[in-house]
């Protein structure tokens, strides 16, 4: 069996060695034991259930939520050469009435499916009538209502177990602190599961967060520097992915939003022409990219604050696939916390649930102004702990510079006090700056002392140095009124006493390649025209058969031949991701491309 999963993964897949702990996790699926595995987006997990599937009598059944990449995974099964189905909402009755005849006749080795399909009629009495080889439970965090995407249908998947207790379950996701790791377990009924983590650090994203002004003129600045690159920008509402998208089309750039007021098949041509590379960038809510498995994704931008590190770093997961350097850039701002708050809050979740919510966010906005190492923050957050600089965080690579803080915490808990307590951040603001706006004249704030006592630093640094001094509890906010800025026992402590305050300087972001990630694999004999060559024949093939482009080869894949210009079949073979099927599919018209080319 070791020598069948190794053949297997050259064969079909078109690699020669295994990632992070696939083996061992293969390994531990054949030999009929469950387990939880841990492991980042474009990590490979599909492989951990493809390859016992392959390689055992029967048929793997895969529950995942996301039709789309079911979809996507079914059609790159069958290009290498697997017999792969999928059963939806979307699937034909003629199509549905010839997927139960395969799988009666022992022909369809993985069968996708979603959970509703699976827990509707008679399904889980049919599947007693088959030889089922594994259960495989993607995005197994769903399970959880203490995940970051908790679904309750997930919760009767422990129904699995009940009815065949003889059938390993693979249980897998891409982000799951401690406490939901234990809570998969226990929801799915996992018998005496093993967890396999792989590391949560992804060496190949740069990763930074930023202060949230002028959003739309950095985001400029930074496709100016990669006008050929596709990238996300998530947005907190719809109407923002509109706003954003019909920004960044006006200075000339190919960009669409998706949201899910969108006509079904506007979005689904929005996803396949991104997938496609026909779209640069797509401004959409978190709903979008659940469903894409597009390697080549070279940037990802938060433009609002997300609610959880979980459903954050699932995010930024979607750039860099490849292994290729990619970039994530988080803005955050109080009024997206108030926002995030306000809709926790007035949801109709369970107390308890709202409280565990809230607890994220709280982490969450940690993260964003943490002044050390932010790799460091996610691994201990997930329970990989950590304490040697990253080194492709902007706190490690652009080191924070800390200032004495007390004359400009002074200044704002003066403003504060001096307002009664009843005004919030955009209002302190205003008043130390000395601004003329209607709101302040109105109040009597242009009256007070510290009106304009702060005028020496701009908006974006007294919100830089506010965040800090909230932070480090020299000033809260009240949520129970308002949001509005109060004191604190510590207050007092720098009022009075003088007690030290040190804050870091507010930093300047300029795009620079200071720090990048290298790229995975050497270019450096490149041939840009005969890549230009192999997209153009990618592409052809791609719309011939209905598939996004990567399916047919990746650019990794294209990158590699370009560079080392294989002349036979046993070279291309060497090519990472040309399998024996690829290779019979394509293998011809590639060689015959790069000899015409030479």
């Amino acid at each position: 069996m070791h020598q069948d999963i190794y053949e297997t993964l050259q064969k079909v897949f078109g690699y020669s060695s295994f990632r992070f702990q696939q083996e061992a996790i293969i390994n531990h699926v054949l030999e009929k034991k469950d387990a939880l595995v841990i492991m980042p987006t474009g990590g490979g997990k599909s492989v951990c259930y493809q390859i016992p599937a392959l390689v055992q009598e029967g048929v793997c059944i895969v529950i995942s939520p996301l039709i789309a990449l079911m979809n996507d995974q079914v059609s790159a099964l069958k290009l290498m050469g697997v017999k792969a189905e999928a059963l939806h909402s979307n699937i034909s009755h003629n199509d549905t009435d010839q997927i139960y005849r395969d799988l009666e006749s022992g022909t369809i080795k993985l069968l996708y499916i979603s959970p509703e399909k699976l827990l509707s009629g008679n399904l889980i009495h049919y599947f007693s009538t088959l030889k089922i080889s594994l259960f495989a439970v993607d995005e197994a965090h769903c399970v959880s209502v203490w995940g970051n995407d908790f679904r309750p249908e997930y919760v009767a998947l422990n129904i699995l177990k009940e009815k065949f207790p003889q059938i390993p379950t693979l249980a897998l996701t891409a982000t799951a602190d401690t406490t939901t790791q234990e809570d998969i377990i226990k929801q799915l009924k996992l018998k005496d599961a093993k967890t396999y983590i792989s590391s949560f650090e992804r060496t190949n994203i740069s990763v930074e967060a930023r202060a949230g002004q002028k959003r739309i003129e950095q985001i400029l600045q930074l496709l100016s520097h990669r006008s050929e690159e596709p990238g996300i920008i998530y947005c907190l509402s719809r109407k923002s992915t509109e706003t954003v998208a019909e920004r960044l089309k006006s200075n000339g750039i190919n960009a669409a939003f998706y949201h899910a007021r969108l006509e079904a098949k506007e979005r689904s041509d929005i996803q396949l022409k991104f997938q496609n590379d026909e779209i640069q960038v797509v401004c959409a809510t978190i709903a979008f990219g659940m469903g894409i498995d597009k390697p080549n994704i070279r940037w990802v931008i938060h433009y609002n604050m997300p609610k959880n590190l979980e459903g954050y770093y699932q995010e930024i997961g979607r750039a860099g696939r490849d292994g290729e350097p990619a970039k994530a850039i988080l803005f955050y701002s109080w009024g997206d916390i108030l926002n995030l708050r306000r809709f926790i809050d007035e949801g109709d979740a369970t107390t308890e649930f709202k409280k565990v919510q809230t607890a994220k966010l709280d982490r969450m906005w940690q993260y964003a102004s943490a002044q050390n190492c932010r790799t460091n923050f996610v691994l201990t957050y997930f329970g990989e702990y950590k304490s040697d600089p990253c080194g492709h965080c902007d706190n490690c690579k652009n080191p924070p510079q800390y200032i004495d803080g007390r004359t400009l915490t002074k200044m704002a808990l003066s403003g504060i006090i001096r307002a009664n307590e009843n005004i919030g951040l955009t209002l302190l603001i205003d008043l130390l700056r000395g601004s003329q706006k209607k709101e302040i004249i109105q109040l009597g704030l242009d009256k007070l002392k510290t009106f304009g006592v702060g005028r020496m630093a701009p908006t974006a640094h007294w919100a830089h140095y506010i965040t800090q001094m909230i932070n480090q509890g020299f000033i809260k906010i009240d949520f129970s009124d308002y949001s509005k800025l109060k004191t604190t026992p510590l207050s007092k402590m720098v009022l009075y006493e003088n007690c030290d305050v040190t804050l870091t300087e507010y930093k300047k972001y300029q795009t620079n390649s200071k720090g990048e990630p290298k790229k995975a694999i050497d270019t450096s004999n490149l041939d840009v025209d005969l890549l230009s060559k192999l997209k153009q024949w990618r592409n052809s093939m791609a719309k011939e058969k209905n598939v996004p482009a990567y399916i047919i080869v990746n650019n990794k894949a294209l990158e590699q031949i370009a560079s080392s210009l294989p002349t036979n079949d046993s070279e291309l073979l060497g090519i990472a991701g040309i399998g024996k099927a690829k290779l019979d599919q394509y293998g011809e018209y590639i060689l015959e491309l790069i000899a015409d080319h030479k």
